[in-house]
């Protein structure tokens, strides 16, 4: 994923199409000089609709469409003629597309499934034409319903990526050079923080031709859930991955003390994330021998949650660690 290309976000101002109104008209022909009302129903305004493809993996298409409005319905006409339904206008976008409105946040649905559709903003109704209001004791209705107006929102969309394990962990602890490692991702590798600003997604080849996504989440710190370092903006990401990878470098002063930290983070952010498959991976194992690796495993204590030693840059135990996120997500 290009830095440039990664679109997680997005404002809309769409605008839907007002209904065509109603028809008054009266049947006149050679043999009937005073026919009865057939005046037809007006079109429906157009909606603007969102729909789920699995091929897109960005926002990017609609970045630079700041405005969208769908077409207006026909009115009626005579000879019970409905008019034609304003044209909708539908958007395209990635699965785990979230829609909110501007003005209260409020979620308004999420796009999970390929070929999904729903109305971001619904167009108006079309009146009903005079033929609608004859009855015995009003023969000759000389009315008819307006359509209804079309509405005017700002909505906001928002992407949470899907993968089935998601990185973890606090600024360059090597999530991005796990990701590398064993996936054909080529993400930004620096020894410094925040070299990922963008989600970085890889296929993991697994045992017996089976494959799984991964997904590199820019790192968390301390107070993310309150928007700090890259916070709000991507922990949103992690509700739609399966496992939780969690990374932590063996060459951390307080390695429990990092996990709890990410942990609480997670649990500000939204506490539902807690009940996820979770798994700890020890990263940089190729920094400690040894004896260090025995005192540091004898000080970890990540309650019932398993945890594993490896290192990205020899490889050692990444077969390993495949094993053990192949079970969780699975189990």
């Amino acid at each position: 994923m290009a830095d440039n290309n990664f679109v997680d976000y997005v404002k809309i101002y769409c605008k839907s199409g007002k209904g065509g109104a109603g028809s008054v008209h009266f049947r006149r022909d050679r043999l009937s000089a005073k026919g009865g009302p057939d005046g037809g129903d007006g079109g429906k305004g157009g909606s603007i609709i969102l729909r789920g493809n699995k091929q897109m993996w960005t926002l990017l298409p609609l970045k630079f469409r700041k405005h969208v409005a769908a077409g207006d319905g026909e009115n009626g006409r005579g000879a019970q003629k409905t008019g034609a339904d304003g044209e909708d206008i539908i958007l395209e976008v990635p699965l785990g597309t979230v829609a909110k409105d501007f003005e209260t946040y409020e979620e308004l649905f999420e796009i999970s499934e390929h070929g999904e559709e729903k109305v971001l903003l619904q167009g108006g109704m079309g009146g009903l034409g005079n033929v609608n209001f004859k009855s015995s004791t009003n023969q000759t209705p000389r009315y008819a319903q307006p359509g209804t107006p079309g509405k005017e929102r700002t909505r906001i969309l928002e992407l949470k990526l899907l993968a089935d394990v998601g990185l973890v962990g606090f600024p360059n602890v090597g999530k991005s050079t796990l990701l590398a490692a064993i996936t054909a991702a080529k993400p930004k590798i620096a020894n410094y923080e925040f070299t990922t600003l963008v989600p970085n997604l890889g296929i993991v080849k697994y045992r017996d031709n089976r494959s799984f996504i991964m997904a590199d989440i820019p790192g968390i710190i301390e107070n993310a859930h309150e928007g700090k370092g890259l916070g709000l903006r991507f922990l949103r990401h992690i509700e739609r991955n399966s496992v939780l990878l969690f990374i932590i470098p063996a060459d951390a002063e307080d390695i429990n003390k990092q996990y709890r930290i990410l942990l609480n983070e997670l649990k500000e952010h939204n506490p539902e994330l807690l009940d996820k498959p979770k798994f700890v991976a020890i990263s940089k194992l190729d920094l400690i021998d040894s004896e260090l690796q025995e005192m540091i495993e004898s000080e970890l204590d990540f309650g019932n949650v398993s945890h594993l030693f490896f290192s990205a840059v020899t490889g050692k135990n990444l077969i390993e660690l495949k094993d053990e996120l192949w079970e969780l997500m699975n189990r």
